[in-house]
């Protein structure tokens, strides 16, 4: 018997990440966060100064890139070449470049193999943009978690530090990438056509897992 799969995609700020963390919990199983990977190819990208629009340019990149994901206690961290790089993905600045990165086919392509190899040794619920589309479109379960811009802008407003934050800044940068993320032609975020879509603008994110287990365990 194979490895059960469960892919979790949608917008940025749904809530994706904690909804994920605690269902796998629920399900004893492994979560992967598989945006950190897009982030991770942003970081070194800014890093290495790359001109990632050059496609001769971003292969030799990605030729050389050795992002993955390692345990560590009871977690997973990202390592680009083995140093830990999970504090400096999670800036505003590396969100955009992913988002707008993410859209080259080599760079989703390069990172296909590290979370399908994931996949291939444990139960995994995985956290993304397009699992149930592209990456694993045979996985068990698929869900698609949305919520308002307005929710998610204050949800991603009141998770940032600093007094100087600004929410309609906020709001129109994470309409910017929804744009970005919905219309790039490479693997778009959508629905699958058979995920269990869930609007999450007005549940806790025990009553989202609460909705969740029940659908998986009728699967």
């Amino acid at each position: 018997m194979g490895t059960r799969i469960i892919t979790i995609d949608g917008p940025a700020g749904a809530g994706k990440t904690t909804v994920s963390k605690l269902l796998s919990q629920k399900l004893g199983c492994v979560y992967v966060d598989t945006g950190a990977l897009y982030r991770g190819v942003a970081l070194e990208i800014q890093r290495q100064d790359i001109d990632w629009e050059n496609d001769e340019v971003l292969d030799v990149f990605l030729k050389d890139l050795d992002l993955n994901f390692v345990r560590q206690k009871d977690r997973l961290i990202l390592t680009s070449s083995g140093k830990d790089i999970t504090k400096f993905i999670r800036t505003p600045e590396i969100s955009m470049l992913a988002s707008s990165s993410s859209a080259k086919p080599q760079i989703r392509a390069a990172l296909l193999d590290i979370q399908r190899n994931i996949a291939k040794t444990k139960d995994t619920v995985f956290e993304g943009r397009d699992m149930g589309t592209v990456v694993f479109p045979d996985a068990a379960v698929k869900f698609f978690l949305f919520a308002d811009l307005s929710v998610r802008a204050k949800r991603r407003f009141d998770e940032m530090p600093g007094e100087t934050k600004d929410i309609s800044s906020v709001q129109k940068q994470m309409k910017i990438r929804d744009d970005n993320d919905s219309q790039r032609k490479s693997a778009p975020l959508k629905p699958a056509g058979d995920a269990i879509e869930i609007d999450a603008s007005f549940l806790t994110v025990e009553q989202v897992v609460g909705k969740m287990l029940g659908f998986i365990e009728e699967a």
